[in-house]
C-alpha cells in the first residue's frame, strides 16, 4: 500500500472509479451497454478532472490556499460538512482554534478573559458540541463535557472539520456539531519539514507584569528508511499577562419586602390594582462589586508522532499529545452588600419593576483581595492500527487513553484560592443608581460623614480559602472495517462498520475552610492593621470604555495591600485563645473538605454506514446512510457532610454547621439507557457547479457530568436570599436531536461559492434546572423566628429603623447569643426554606434557521473576500416577565463573520469581523432569587488584523493585531435594566517571524 499523501485519491474516490469503470448502474436507470461505456468515460473524466483541480488548488499556500482547500472539502463530504485547513505548515488562519471556528458559519464563540475559548454551532453552546482530536473524543475540564480550544496550539493543526449533520461513524455527543482536530502526521507528505516561530505579544491592558510577553513554536516532520518510519514532533510555549477590569452584581432578587414609606421616597410607575396593590413583580440588586485582576497565563503544547509501515498494506501510529497550562491571577474589588424589607430607605423603580435607584441602610461595604493559581494537565497516548487485509477491505483499530486534571489549589503557599475581606459596618446609607451611563454607580455615606472609609477604620470582616480539583478520563477502544465494493453489480461504493467501547470517568471534590477570623465587624479589630498597609488609588483608567467610568465613578477610589502581610497579621492576632473555632488559619485543613464526586459512564456502541453512488434521470447523485445503536450505564459515588444547624454569626454572615465534625457519608446510585440513531444524507449534483444535499437523522447531548454525580449539597454561607442547595440526578436521558437539512451550494470558480442552507432541530429529553422549595427536618431558620421577631420590636419602640445589623445587636442584647457571640437556632424557630436545584428531563425543543455563506476570489488579483451569517430561532427562548422556572436553550443567537484579505507579491494581508448577537448566557444567578433568573449577553463585535511579508521564501515577518476595536463584554438579566456585568480587556498586538527550513 502507497502511504498516504495529504491530497491522494482518497478510497472513496478510487471505489466510485472502479465501479464506474466496470459500468456498475443502479439497474433502474441502466441504460445500453455503448451508452454506458460512453458515460462511464464521461464520468471517469469528470472525476479526474476535479481531482486534478482540487490538486492543483491545493498545492497554493497561504489565505488563497486555505480557503480552497476547505471550499473543497466542503463540496466533496456527504452531508454539511465545513472546515478550515491551514494556511501552510505551522500556520494557521488565527492564533487561537475557537476563534477560526467561528469564521465559519453557523459557528459563534464564547470568551474567557478576551480569547475564544468554546464554542457555539446553530445556537447550540459547547455542552452540545463534541469535540474530537483525530477521530478520538476528548475529556473535557473540569465538571462538564464542554472541550475548550484554548488547550491546543493551533501550530501543529493541519485541519479543523465541522460535521454538522449526523454520522453513524463517528463518536455521539455532538448534537450541534462535531468539530474533528486534525494534526500533523509525517506520512501525509514525505518532504522533511522543518517550521520555527516566534513572536512579540504585547496586551495594551496590562498593569502588573511584562508589557511584552514570548510565544515561539517549532514543528518537525520527517520520513525514514524509504518511507517507513516518520516522525513529528511540534512544541509551543505561550505567555500573556494582561488585567480584567469589571463591574458586576451576582444576583437580582425578585418581589423582596418593601417597607411603608411616605410619598416622595419611592417612585413606582407600575399600575395599581383593585385591591390597592401594585400590578407585576418588582426587583432589587444583592450587591454592587467593581475590581480587575491581574492575570499571567502560560500554556505549554507538546505533540509527537510515530509512524511505522512494515509492508505496503499496514500502517502503524503512535501518539502523544500534551498540553500544561498554568493561570496565576492577582485581584482587587471593592463593593456593597444588600438586604431587604426594613433596610430600605428610599426606591426608584421603572416600567418593569426593576429598581433603578436604591438607599439602603445596615450590612457594610468591603475592599476584597483573592488570589489563585490553577493549573491544567492534559495528556493523550493513542495507537492506531490500518491494515488492508485485501485491496478492497481495510481494518482500523485504534486505542487511546486520554486525562484532563484541572487544581485551582496550585498556589504554592497555600495550596487553594483565597479571598480576603476588609471593610467597615460603620455606614449611614448605600446608594445604587443606574439611571445614567451604562454601569450602575454605587456609594456609601460613612459614619465619618463622607463618603471616604478612612484607612484607621478598616475592619476585618473574614477570609476564605477554597479548593475544587477535578479530573476528567476517558479511554476508548474502536474497531472499524472499511469495504469498497468492486465485485457486485450494484452502486454500493462502500460499507464501513465498527464497535466501540468508551469509558469516561470524572472525580474530584471541594474543599472550603469556612469563613475564618470572624466573620463580621462584631468585635471590631480595627487594630489588626496599621494605617500605612494602605494603598489608596483613584480610578482614573478604571473601566473608562463604558459611559460612567473612570474618575466618574460615585466611588472613585479604591484600596489596596499587600496580601501576604494582611494574611500574617490576621494569622497572629486572631487566635484560637481570641477567636475560639473561628480562629485565624491559612488554606485548606482535611476537614474543610465538603464532598468528593466520582462519575463513571460506560458506552457500548455499534454501527454501520453506507455509501452509494448513481445516476437519477442523468444527475450524478451519492447517498450515505447508516444506524448507530449506543448502551451507556451510569455509576455516581458521593460523599458528603450532614448538615446540622445554620448560625447566624454576624450581620451579614450565615455559616453552616455539620454532623460529627464534618464526617463524611457515601451515596452510591445507578442509571442507564440507550440510544438508536439513524443518519441519511443525500447530494445531488445538479450541474457541474451546483451541489443539493438533502440530511436526516438524530444526533444527541450527553447530560453535563457533573449533573449525573447524584447527593444532595446545600450551601455553606445560607445568607436570607441565599439559601440554595443542588442535587444531582444518574438517571438523566441524554438530548436527543431529530435533524434536517437542506442546502444548495454554488461553485463558480476556483476557490469561490456561494451557499444556503436550511436547518431544523426537534430536541427531545431536554435537560431543565428546576428549583424546589423544600424544609430539612431539623435545620432552623432563626430569620423570622419568634426571637426576631422580638428584636425588631425591641427596635421599633425605639423608634429606630430596624435593619438587619441592628436586629442582630438587639438579639445578641436580649441575651440569645453564645459564648462565640453566634446565635443558634431554637426549637420554635421555623424550618429554613431551602431553593433546591435539581436537573430533569423534561419536554421538547424546536430550533431551525438558515445558513448564508459567500466566499469569492477576484481572480489573480490578489483580493478576496469571504462572508457569513446565521439566523436562528426555535420555541426555546425566555420569558423574561415570567417567574415560572424555565429551560430554555443556552446560547442562541444569530451571528456574521466578514474576511477581506490581499494576497499578493509576497503580501498576506487579512481584516476580520466576528459578531454575535444577544443570547443567553445560562439560567440562574449566584445570588438571584428561587425564581432562577436568566443571565444575557448584550451583542458583541471584535475586528482583528493580520499583516505577513515573506523577506525570502523562507523567512516571512507578521503582525497581528486582535480587538483592535476595544470591544467590551456586558451582561444583563431579565431587562437590560438589570446590570450583571461589565468586562474591559484592551486590544493586543504582536510582531513576529516565521522560519521554514
Amino acid at each position: 500500500m502507497k502511504k498516504p499523501l495529504m491530497f491522494s485519491k482518497s478510497p472513496v474516490a478510487a471505489a466510485v472509479s472502479v465501479v464506474l469503470s466496470a459500468g456498475l448502474i443502479f439497474p433502474t436507470f441502466a441504460q445500453q451497454q455503448d451508452a454506458e461505456s460512453a458515460e462511464n468515460v464521461q464520468a471517469e473524466q469528470q472525476l479526474q478532472e476535479r481531482e486534478q483541480n482540487a490538486m492543483e488548488v491545493i498545492n497554493v499556500q497561504g489565505i488563497r490556499g486555505s480557503l480552497s482547500r476547505s471550499t473543497a472539502f466542503k463540496r466533496q463530504s456527504s452531508g454539511v460538512v465545513d472546515g478550515i485547513s491551514a494556511e501552510e505548515m505551522g500556520k494557521f488562519p488565527d492564533t487561537n482554534l475557537a476563534e477560526s471556528l467561528q469564521r465559519i458559519t453557523g459557528v459563534s464563540i464564547s470568551r474567557s478573559d478576551g480569547e475564544g475559548s468554546q464554542i457555539t454551532v446553530r445556537g447550540f453552546g459547547p455542552e452540545f458540541n463534541l469535540v474530537t482530536l483525530n477521530g478520538r473524543q476528548m475529556p473535557s475540564t473540569g465538571f462538564s463535557r464542554s472541550y475548550n480550544m484554548e488547550a491546543l496550539s493551533s501550530e501543529n493543526v493541519t485541519a479543523l472539520e465541522v460535521y454538522k449533520t449526523a454520522r453513524a461513524a463517528m463518536p455521539s455527543g455532538g448534537l450541534g456539531a462535531t468539530v474533528n482536530i486534525v494534526t500533523t502526521r509525517p506520512f501525509q507528505t514525505s518532504e522533511r519539514q522543518f517550521v520555527i516561530s516566534g513572536k512579540a505579544m504585547h496586551d495594551s491592558s496590562v498593569d502588573t507584569g511584562d508589557s511584552v510577553t514570548p510565544e515561539i513554536a517549532a514543528l518537525y516532520s520527517d520520513t525514514f528508511a524509504d518511507d517507513m518510519f516518520g516522525v513529528a514532533v511540534s512544541v509551543s510555549q505561550h505567555r500573556r499577562d494582561f488585567q480584567q477590569q469589571y463591574a458586576n452584581i451576582q444576583g437580582w432578587q425578585a418581589n423582596v419586602g418593601l417597607p411603608e414609606l411616605d410619598e416622595g421616597e419611592f417612585t413606582d410607575p407600575r399600575a395599581v390594582g383593585e385591591d390597592g396593590e401594585r400590578i407585576g413583580n418588582h426587583f432589587f440588586p444583592k450587591d454592587m462589586n467593581y475590581g480587575f485582576t491581574d492575570v499571567q497565563n502560560e500554556r505549554t503544547n507538546g505533540q509527537v508522532t510515530l509512524q511505522f509501515a512494515p509492508t505496503d498494506t499496514m500502517v502503524l501510529t503512535a501518539d502523544y499529545t500534551g498540553s500544561r497550562r498554568t493561570s496565576g491571577r492577582v485581584g482587587y474589588g471593592w463593593g456593597i452588600w444588600n438586604e431587604f424589607g426594613g433596610n430600605i430607605n428610599s426606591y426608584i423603580l421603572d416600567e418593569n419593576g426593576t429598581a433603578v435607584y436604591a438607599d439602603i441602610a445596615g450590612n457594610d461595604a468591603s475592599f476584597t483581595a483573592n488570589w489563585d493559581t490553577t493549573e491544567i494537565e492534559a495528556d493523550s497516548i493513542g495507537l492506531n492500527l490500518s491494515w488492508d487485509l485485501t485491496p478492497d477491505l481495510n481494518l482500523m483499530v485504534d486505542v487511546h487513553d486520554s486525562s484532563n486534571k484541572i487544581d485551582n489549589g496550585a498556589d504554592e503557599g497555600i495550596h487553594s484560592t483565597g479571598q480576603i475581606i476588609l471593610g467597615s459596618d460603620q455606614l449611614r446609607t448605600k446608594i445604587y443608581d443606574y439611571r445614567d451611563g451604562e454601569i450602575p454607580q454605587a456609594s456609601v455615606l460613612w459614619n465619618n460623614g463622607s463618603t471616604v472609609l478612612g484607612r484607621s477604620e478598616i475592619d476585618s470582616n473574614f477570609s476564605q480559602f477554597l479548593r475544587n480539583p477535578g479530573e476528567s478520563n476517558i479511554e476508548q477502544y474502536q474497531v472499524e472495517a472499511s469495504w469498497y465494493n468492486s465485485v457486485f453489480n450494484l452502486p454500493l461504493t462502500k460499507v464501513t462498520g465498527g464497535v466501540t467501547r468508551t469509558e469516561q470517568d470524572m472525580n474530584g471534590y471541594n474543599a472550603w475552610s469556612g469563613l475564618r477570623g470572624g466573620p463580621g465587624f462584631n468585635p471590631s479589630f480595627t487594630e489588626i492593621f496599621p494605617d500605612g498597609m494602605f494603598v489608596y488609588n483613584t480610578t482614573e483608567g478604571f473601566l473608562d470604555e463604558f459611559a460612567g467610568g473612570g474618575t466618574a465613578l460615585a466611588q472613585n477610589y479604591y484600596y489596596t495591600y499587600d496580601i501576604e502581610e494582611a494574611l500574617a497579621r490576621q494569622e497572629a492576632f486572631l487566635t484560637e485563645e481570641l477567636m475560639g473555632a473561628d480562629e485565624f488559619y491559612v488554606g485548606i485543613r482535611p476537614g474543610d473538605i465538603t464532598g468528593r464526586n466520582t462519575v463513571l459512564e460506560e458506552t457500548d456502541a455499534a454501527f454501520i454506514q453506507s455509501e452509494w453512488e448513481f445516476d437519477v434521470a442523468g444527475f450524478f447523485t451519492q447517498v450515505n446512510f447508516g444506524v448507530r445503536y449506543e448502551q451507556t450505564d451510569v455509576t455516581s459515588v458521593v460523599r458528603q457532610r450532614v448538615e446540622q444547624q445554620v448560625n447566624w454569626v454576624s450581620a451579614s454572615e450565615w455559616i453552616m454547621q455539620y454532623e460529627g465534625g464534618g464526617e463524611s457519608n457515601f451515596l452510591t446510585q445507578t442509571g442507564e439507557h440507550d440510544v438508536f440513531l439513524p443518519m441519511l444524507d443525500v447530494k445531488v449534483d445538479l450541474t457541474d457547479d451546483l451541489v443539493a444535499r438533502f440530511s436526516t437523522g438524530k444526533t444527541i447531548a450527553r447530560a453535563p457530568l457533573g449533573a449525573l454525580a447524584g447527593g444532595r449539597s446545600l450551601s455553606g454561607s445560607p445568607k436570607p436570599g441565599a439559601r440554595t442547595g443542588s442535587s444531582g440526578n444518574p438517571n438523566l436521558l441524554p438530548f436527543e436531536s431529530t435533524n434536517l437539512d437542506l442546502s444548495l451550494e454554488y461553485y463558480y470558480g476556483e476557490g469561490s461559492y456561494a451557499s444556503v442552507g436550511y436547518f431544523s432541530k426537534d430536541v427531545d429529553n431536554f435537560i431543565q434546572n428546576t428549583i424546589t422549595e423544600t424544609t430539612i427536618d431539623g435545620i432552623r431558620d432563626i430569620f423570622q423566628g419568634p426571637r426576631y421577631q422580638q428584636a425588631i420590636a425591641d427596635i421599633e419602640a425605639r423608634d429606630e429603623q430596624a435593619t438587619s445589623t441592628a436586629i442582630f445587636e438587639q438579639m445578641l442584647a436580649n441575651g440569645h447569643g453564645n459564648g462565640d457571640g453566634a446565635i443558634e437556632p431554637s426549637a420554635d424557630d421555623p424550618l429554613m426554606v431551602w431553593n433546591i436545584s435539581q436537573p430533569s428531563n423534561t419536554d421538547e425543543k424546536s430550533v431551525d434557521g438558515f445558513e448564508i455563506a459567500v466566499q469569492h476570489l477576484f481572480g489573480q488579483s490578489g483580493f478576496g473576500t469571504a462572508a457569513n451569517a446565521t439566523i436562528v430561532d426555535g420555541d426555546t427562548s425566555f420569558d423574561v416577565d415570567s417567574l415560572d422556572q424555565q429551560s430554555p436553550l443556552v446560547g442562541l443567537s444569530d451571528s456574521a463573520n466578514l474576511q477581506l484579505f490581499y494576497e499578493k507579491h509576497g503580501w498576506s494581508v487579512r481584516a476580520t469581523y466576528a459578531w454575535r448577537d444577544s443570547y443567553l448566557l445560562g439560567v440562574g444567578q449566584a445570588q438571584g432569587s428561587s425564581d432562577a433568573p436568566p443571565q444575557f449577553a448584550r451583542s458583541f463585535g471584535q475586528w482583528d488584523l493580520s499583516v505577513n511579508y515573506d523577506v525570502t521564501e523562507k523567512l516571512t515577518v507578521f503582525f497581528e493585531g486582535i480587538n483592535l476595536n476595544n470591544e467590551t463584554e456586558e451582561g444583563y438579566g431579565r431587562y437590560e435594566e438589570q446590570f450583571l456585568f461589565a468586562r474591559q480587556y484592551g486590544p493586543r498586538y504582536a510582531l513576529g517571524a516565521r522560519y521554514t527550513f
